[in-house]
């Protein structure tokens, strides 16, 4: 065999140490000089016609998740006009047509100080909420009443386990849905480093990749809970992020500091849902019809 061939071997398969890494090291070498070698052939052809290169920027697309992804035949799209036009009749019709959210966020029956903290920068996000603290022999079904005889919109339930807020619960009223998320990450105000202090300004809202027909319905829910004209001057932005399965949350409020460039300081809390069920209705985790369970 001559010196310079490279066994075209499985390295594994070679039970000598140092034997395997000196074979390992000539294959690596061969391989980046096959490259380098074709690569330089490739340039010479280009240059005696450019078209290739055209041709060979046009067809190298980078493949990414997003690229790749199959079709969902359940995507709100342009051509999906008459699923657009049912929304106009949804649950969520009259605060699109105008009503003001008002809403009520609360905690389990029992409940600590982490629930308690978080359920407190969860109120100075949404604006006109209202917190209560539950009784311990409040039912959830009294909970709902009581927010529907005082013409509450929403009610947003922070579970907890091991003194630990765990889940979210968001109802809304009068007919629901309702939905029930995973409830992760959780991060304070307080300890992110160079934060901006939040004001009482209404936020905008930016939902980003809410584009199936579940994440249309989750989308709307989350915009149900905002008033719809933000109050600009306060720069405050409240934006959540759906991708793969999670939705990210954050708040940020912006930083001209120039005429033309806008940086963003984050305001905080930051959290991590993820939905594990969405049901019909009003809350009845026994009875009540789901339209999506979470595998």
């Amino acid at each position: 065999m001559p010196k310079d061939k490279v066994p075209d071997v499985d390295v594994s398969t070679i039970k000598n140490k140092q034997k395997r890494s000196d074979i390992y090291r000539k294959q690596q070498a061969a391989k980046a000089k096959e490259k380098h070698d074709r690569r330089r052939e490739q340039k010479k052809i280009e240059a005696q016609d450019p078209s290739k290169k055209e041709e060979r920027l046009k067809n190298n697309v980078v493949r990414t998740q997003e690229n790749t992804r199959e079709y969902d035949e359940t995507l709100v799209t342009e051509e999906n006009v008459d699923e657009e036009d049912q929304v106009n009749d949804d649950e969520f019709a009259e605060y699109f047509d105008g009503k003001a959210p008002k809403v009520v966020i609360t905690s389990s029956p029992i409940s600590n100080k982490k629930t308690h903290d978080f359920i407190k920068e969860l109120s100075s996000v949404i604006p006109n909420s209202d917190v209560f603290k539950r009784g311990k022999k409040s039912e959830m079904n009294r909970v709902i009443q009581y927010c529907m005889h005082h013409d509450y919109t929403d009610l947003l339930v922070v579970a907890e386990d091991r003194k630990e807020p765990t889940h979210l619960i968001h109802v809304h009223l009068p007919n629901g849905p309702t939905a029930y998320y995973r409830l992760t990450s959780i991060i304070q105000s307080k300890t992110i480093e160079g934060h901006a202090k939040a004001t009482s300004h209404k936020p905008e809202l930016i939902l980003n990749r809410f584009d199936t027909k579940l994440g249309h319905t989750i989308g709307r829910m989350f915009a149900a809970l905002f008033p719809h004209v933000p109050q600009f001057e306060g720069r405050q932005v409240v934006t959540f992020h759906n991708q793969r399965d999670f939705i990210f949350f954050r708040r940020h409020r912006y930083m001209f500091k120039s005429g033309k460039k806008a940086n963003l300081q984050e305001i905080g809390p930051r959290f991590t849902l993820k939905l594990r069920w969405l049901q019909k209705g009003l809350y009845d985790p026994n009875n009540g019809e789901y339209e999506w369970i979470s595998k």
